[in-house]
């Protein structure tokens, strides 16, 4: 596992946040990356992925975490994603949305990754808005892409400007 550190300087409190990346094959934190899943589909409607293929995706899966450290270690945020850069969970605790943390996490992605593409529900306006800022375009809508029949739209950063959407999605613009 990988360890990286980031520190956010807030008004009165700077609060040191790791990014870690998690191998294929190492559960480590599976079952809280479940919890937060879950806190958010409870929440929002959204991520609502059956604990088997969410729990066998995420051991397949590279998983970069952004962990606050300490003695209750918390996971404020994870994106699982393929070898091909395929983004198969996305999630940022709603409590530090607004943060920078999801695009942490996808520029992370980006540049261990040649393209950065993943799925978005047609109806996920929050998520359709966080992917179109960094860049993302819709390449298609795949009807029926969810299990419970729900459209999806296929979205992709570009080959073409990554450089330089990383380098925006990395200094926060």
């Amino acid at each position: 596992m990988e360890l990286y550190s980031i520190t956010y300087n807030y008004v009165s409190v700077s609060v040191t946040i790791d990014l870690r990346v998690i191998s294929p094959g190492d559960d480590s934190l599976v079952e809280v990356a479940w919890a937060l899943k879950e806190r958010i589909r409870r929440e929002e409607g959204v991520l609502k992925q059956r604990r088997g293929f969410f729990t066998e995706a995420y051991r397949r899966s590279s998983v970069y975490a952004l962990v606050e450290p300490g003695v209750d270690e918390r996971l404020l945020g994870f994106a699982a994603t393929r070898r091909d850069g395929y983004l198969l969970f996305l999630a940022v605790d709603p409590d530090y949305r607004g943060e920078g943390l999801g695009r942490r996490l996808v520029g992370a992605v980006a540049e261990d990754h040649s393209s950065v593409t993943c799925h978005a529900r047609t109806t996920n306006d929050r998520a359709l808005g966080f992917y179109e800022h960094l860049g993302f375009e819709i390449q298609r809508r795949v009807e029926s892409y969810y299990e419970d029949r729900g459209d999806a739209y296929y979205l992709r950063l570009g080959d073409g400007g990554l450089a330089s959407k990383l380098s925006r999605i990395v200094r926060g613009g």
